[in-house]
């Protein structure tokens, strides 16, 4: 844990790049503000929540300790998906699965983080998997101002977005189960959300932690928003049927590649 706590003070400290470009002329919901050119940055209208490390150590949360060996298989994967994403001048990237259980949301948040201490990159990762939430849960988040509150039209999107107190990474959070969520996700509404969130920023990298896809149709209606997708299986659980009909789900889609988790190498590592 104490590793953990270095790791976010280091990455607080090379924190020296300038705000990312704002592209359209409205309020800022997620903007990074710096005080000085080459001060670190902080944020102004986002909230800032600081998170239980214990808690993410429970939740397999670990690319924020670098000394951690199992958050170099995360680094690494960050690599190959922003080389492949920055040669085709993509920004968005849904993470599924084929059923539950596979391990995406702890897939999603490590990858997020591990995008967001490259200092080229700000993060932002989206809970949209309506139907069962868990983003929020596993990073320890307070149960207020989520996306549901939003789409409810309860609050402003100002209110929605969380800054986990880590620099470049902010979290799109829900916490609840959202009715008629086919129909959400492909509405006119949430489209010029992601449009929104897509183009903000130059060198963001929006993450959106989709269903399972045969669990419900909620993701194969919502990727053709979404520029590429990466799939989750676990090992000794997925079957290789599940997979061959997902993938030919995913046909039409551009998909990264398919990631294996859980895969016990020693008696306590959790390697993808």
């Amino acid at each position: 844990m104490e590793r953990i706590k270095e790791a976010i003070a280091r990455a607080k400290e090379k924190q020296t790049e300038s705000d990312p470009k704002v592209k359209k002329l409205q309020p800022v919901s997620d903007a990074p503000v710096s005080g000085q050119e080459d001060g670190p940055i902080t944020y102004s209208q986002t909230r800032v929540v600081d998170l239980d490390l214990a808690h993410l150590e429970e939740n397999r949360i670990i690319t924020l300790d670098n000394e951690d060996p199992n958050s170099i298989s995360f680094d690494i994967l960050r690599t190959q998906i922003l080389a492949k994403m920055e040669a085709n001048n993509w920004r968005t990237l849904a993470i599924t699965s084929p059923t539950p259980e596979c391990g995406k949301t702890v897939v999603a948040i490590n990858l997020a983080l591990s995008i967001a201490k490259q200092t080229d990159f700000t993060a932002l990762l989206a809970d949209f998997d309506l139907r069962r939430p868990r983003v929020a849960s596993y990073l320890g988040l307070p149960n207020e101002n989520t996306l549901a509150d939003y789409l409810e039209g309860h609050i402003e999107f100002n209110d929605v977005m969380v800054n986990p107190g880590i620099p470049r990474f902010v979290v799109l959070p829900n916490h609840r189960a959202i009715k008629n969520s086919t129909e959400i996700l492909t509405s006119r509404k949430m489209r010029a959300l992601v449009e929104d969130l897509r183009e903000r920023y130059e060198k963001r990298i929006c993450i959106f932690d989709l269903p399972p896809l045969q669990a419900t149709d909620d993701a194969m209606a919502f990727l053709p928003q979404i520029d590429c997708v990466l799939m989750i299986v676990a090992s000794g659980e997925t079957k290789p049927a599940e997979v061959k009909e997902c993938r030919r789900l995913l046909q039409s889609t551009n998909l990264l590649g398919v990631v294996l988790n859980k895969v016990q190498e020693t008696s306590t590592g959790y390697y993808y």
